[in-house]
């Protein structure tokens, strides 16, 4: 129902939003503007799928050879401004979801209420500032590269929540200090990594963004309360074998349980030349583990050519294995049983993350609103795990090494 309402929303202030440019009445105005992407990815991993982003249920490799589906996206959104305090933004998307469908989503709807020029609130549907990119991570051409590199992006995949936020502006001798707390929840539920659904509620962020000049530091806190339903069944039955089991269920359950984020990025762009670096580390206190990522990055521009080239890397910080239920003491017709929930265990814990990316690509702005991208990717996974991949096939091998050709165009309306 919010979908529907929203895109009759959309298609209604892009009715004014022409009105408005014809009449030109004053104060009250209604803009519009998109953005899309048009990509293509090959990967050398027939046995397994590269994926941007864990909401999405397949990609390139075991699924298809070429998937337009990684990267392509189509966006529209509508400005509302009222006065010079109220204003309203609604933005509908169209991507690959986890169910495969591409039907319109909400991905902004928000209001703004400026109580001073440097002091502002929002309510509704809000983009989490998780990030540096966070305002334009899933915008291409705003990005020098293909996609933000997704050892890092991926450690907090959602990237809006519905809620509240309020930010806080402080000017200084040059500097911009823009200090911003959020509180929600996600919605809808989100996909989990190792199988199920995954809800977030009682999200707390905050963030701190710091400018001066062509330099820039973004600051970020996250604290949201995650479970997976679809694990209860394992620790249930983990907790049938008494206090080790009970143990093991206790330490890695994944229900109302805290998931903390902490990230720091940096960049410098005087214009002709950029470098930039981001670190985060997350931690969900369950068998989802604890990761740490980061990349750096840099590119010059020439004319109308970037080229760039980033490293990534993304490691655990906790165990990918466990020695589960001991099984010397128990008799035969439990043992097997106990067995399995160890093989259980072990999948989740070793889907965890450890990998590393070089990549090396180059922009071409080929109109104003325009640019073509090129992207070559060499990955290394760490001993025994799948990296970023998912749709893990019988003779899927953890471990070694993968390459990936990424082609998009860009374009903002």
């Amino acid at each position: 129902m919010l979908i529907r309402r929203s895109i009759f929303a959309l298609a209604s202030c892009c009715c004014a939003a022409a009105y408005a440019q014809v009449a030109d009445t004053g104060t009250p105005s209604v803009s519009f503007s998109g953005f899309g992407t048009l990509g293509v990815v090959h990967s050398s991993e027939r046995r397994a799928d590269f994926i941007a982003s864990y909401l999405k249920p397949n990609g390139a490799g075991f699924t298809h050879a070429w998937s337009t589906d990684v990267d392509s996206r189509l966006a529209g959104q509508v400005s509302a401004h009222a006065n010079s305090q109220l204003s309203a933004v609604v933005q509908i998307m169209c991507e690959q979801l986890y169910d495969n469908t591409y039907r319109p989503h909400v991905e902004w709807a928000n209001l703004k209420y400026e109580l001073t020029p440097d002091f502002r609130i929002r309510v509704g549907r809000i983009v989490l500032p998780s990030f540096m990119f966070s305002d334009t991570r899933k915008v291409g051409y705003a990005n020098p590269w293909v996609r933000p590199p997704v050892e890092v992006y991926n450690l907090v995949p959602i990237a809006n929540s519905d809620g509240v936020d309020a930010s806080y502006e402080i000017h200084w001798r040059g500097i911009d200090n823009t200090f911003t707390v959020t509180y929600g929840r996600s919605s809808p539920p989100l996909p989990a990594k190792p199988g199920g659904t995954a809800y977030g509620k009682r999200m707390w962020l905050l963030s701190d963004t710091i400018d001066y000049g062509a330099a820039s530091v973004h600051l970020t806190y996250q604290d949201v309360r995650v479970s997976v339903p679809s694990l209860n069944g394992l620790f249930d039955a983990l907790r049938n074998f008494g206090p080790q089991g009970i143990a093991l269920a206790d330490r890695y359950d994944q229900t109302d349980k805290v998931a903390r984020f902490f990230g720091v990025g940096a960049q410098f762009d005087p214009g002709d030349w950029f470098v930039m670096s981001e670190w985060g580390r997350t931690n969900y206190h369950s068998a989802l583990g604890a990761s740490t990522a980061w990349y750096a990055s840099g590119g010059y521009r020439w004319m109308k050519l970037t080229p760039y080239l980033t490293y990534s890397e993304v490691r655990a910080n906790s165990n990918t294995h466990d020695p589960g239920l001991s099984l010397s003491a128990l008799p035969p017709s439990l043992a097997q049983a106990a067995t399995e929930l160890n093989v259980g265990l072990n999948y989740i814990l070793s889907s965890i993350s450890i990998q590393n990316t070089v990549s090396v690509g180059v922009r071409w702005d080929v109109l104003r609103n325009v640019a073509l991208k090129v992207q070559y990717d060499h990955s290394r996974r760490g001993a025994g795990s799948p990296g970023t991949l998912i749709n893990l096939q019988p003779d899927f091998r953890p471990g070694g090494a993968m390459n990936l050709f990424s082609a998009t165009i860009d374009f903002v309306l």
